[in-house]
């Protein structure tokens, strides 16, 4: 009698398994369609934030490159970099003028930094700044370059503009490298 006892809880848990299993394999088939087009929704968002005349944009999945077009020419480019703050990752998004010299903005993804103070990476007056920047002038203003710390956040200010310079190096590094093949 007690051998029986023992198989009910194991056949028990094996049910309960494989029902979550199932579940969360219909749950996942269900929204997994809606996810990616949360996120192309929340992408064309921030592209347009970047460029008002955006009329479409491609995904280069290589290179995570987006070539943003509006009449059926591109109007300029954006990608994504990485800043590492003081609250931990900053993600941002570059957008760079056609002639990819320039910067047509910036937009911060996610950020971590402490409220009141690194967290005023957000705020457009310091986002503003970078606008129209040369690529080459993509400094602090103290390293002689064109971007204004926050006051009481340089390591905020400077992760960004950290982040921003390494991932214009990296993206006209590969074009060039792309460009020469």
């Amino acid at each position: 009698m007690s051998k029986d006892k023992g198989f009910w809880p194991v056949i028990f848990l094996t049910l309960v398994v494989i029902v979550a299993t199932v579940a969360l394999t219909l749950t996942n088939g269900i929204t997994k369609d809606k996810i990616v087009q949360a996120k192309q929704d929340a992408v064309k968002e921030m592209l347009a934030t970047l460029f008002p005349d955006m009329q479409s944009f491609d995904y280069d999945e290589n290179t995570g490159l987006y070539t943003v077009i509006a009449g059926g020419e591109p109007i300029g480019h954006a990608f994504m970099a990485q800043g590492r703050g003081y609250g931990g990752a900053i993600d941002i998004l570059i957008g760079l003028k056609p002639d990819d010299k320039s910067l047509q903005g910036i937009k911060i993804i996610t950020q971590q930094e402490t409220p009141g103070l690194g967290a005023k990476i957000i705020n457009a007056s310091f986002l503003d700044q970078f606008k129209g920047v040369s690529v080459d002038e993509v400094n602090l203003a103290r390293n002689g370059g064109k971007i204004d710390a926050i006051t009481g956040a340089t390591i905020s200010s400077s992760a960004v503009v950290e982040g921003v310079k390494e991932a214009i190096t990296r993206e006209l590094g590969s074009q060039q490298k792309g460009g020469n093949s």
